[in-house]
């Protein structure tokens, strides 16, 4: 078994937490504060801020928050296609996507074009690995990004997210459509110039991803490169990353203002509790149409409203 440890600060930390609410399970650990089952890794978080990942998928789970040491004595390492090395230097639209693992809230997804010559500019604005941002920080220099680069972001709000997710599509399938379209449109913003590469924050390998979108009328293929840890990798990534974020934190907001509460994000207990209360207060459809409605959470949120019921 591969085991490989990340040691994060705190606001890194709440963010992998998260990432992997959905996937959370209980331990008895009494030196944990989180841990979270994959099919072929398991995550857990120690009160010291070291993050163990263990099993097949260790290296890969770990590679998407930083360099790890690893029990093999392996450096956790971006997956995907090979770079040239001056590729951080180069012309690059990047994308990236949010909200995947959030039962509250939409999928966010941006494209984002820096040009070789306005790399440093990004720098000079702020841009860095976004999983080492705060929200209120990315907050406050998103506008600067946007009026600075070319860019598209969308979002995919709870009733057509469950729409077509009750039609069988995988959130695979709708990040690859996302991306594909918020490609395009950069892309036809920027025309007749063109990107020396296209940068993709994999999510799925590269023939999972065209499968997704094998029937849509334009498909992006031209340059496309897929990596995780995009964000470290160019900058127009971690602007995406950081666009696609505030967008998702802005429906957030307005989501709560609908809701008269302030809505968690993840998929934790905290947010079981929440969902139990406005379950109580608006409704099933409310609910409904504010939440992704296939997460467990809404099972639970359903138990924990019928147990208040009772009392």
């Amino acid at each position: 078994m591969t085991n490989s440890v990340l040691k994060l600060p705190e606001e890194a930390l709440k963010r992998l937490m998260d990432h992997y609410r959905n996937k959370e399970i209980k331990t008895k650990n009494p030196h944990a504060r989180f841990a979270a089952k994959l099919p072929d890794a398991m995550i857990t978080v120690y009160s010291s801020g070291k993050v163990m990942f263990q099993g097949a998928g260790a290296e890969r789970e770990s590679a998407k928050w930083g360099a790890a040491n690893s029990s093999k004595e392996k450096t956790a390492k971006t997956k995907g296609d090979e770079l040239p090395p001056d590729f951080a230097k180069r012309s690059v639209l990047g994308s990236d996507e949010t909200g995947t693992g959030d039962f509250f809230g939409p999928i966010t997804v941006a494209a984002c074009y820096v040009p070789a010559q306005q790399v440093e500019l990004a720098k000079e604005l702020g841009v860095k690995d976004s999983k080492q941002l705060t929200d209120d920080y990315m907050r406050k220099i998103a506008p600067d990004l946007k009026a600075a680069f070319p860019h598209s972001v969308l979002t995919l709000n709870n009733e057509k997210y469950n729409q077509v997710q009750a039609q069988g599509w995988s959130q695979g399938k709708i990040k690859a459509l996302l991306h594909n379209q918020a490609l395009k449109h950069v892309l036809r913003k920027i025309a007749p110039e063109k990107p020396e590469a296209i940068l993709i924050d994999q999510f799925a390998e590269r023939g999972i991803y065209y499968r997704h979108i094998a029937h849509e009328a334009e498909i992006i293929r031209e340059n496309v490169l897929f990596s995780t840890k995009a964000e470290n990798l160019h900058v127009s990534v971690a602007c995406a990353s950081i666009i696609a974020r505030v967008a998702f934190l802005e429906e957030m907001d307005r989501l709560s203002t609908i809701a008269g509460v302030t809505l968690p994000k993840g998929a934790g207990a905290i947010v079981d509790e929440a969902a139990a209360k406005i379950l109580l207060s608006r409704g099933e459809v409310f609910l409904k149409n504010i939440t992704k409605a296939h997460f467990a959470n809404t099972k639970k949120a359903q138990v924990l409203a019928a147990k208040k019921k009772r009392t």
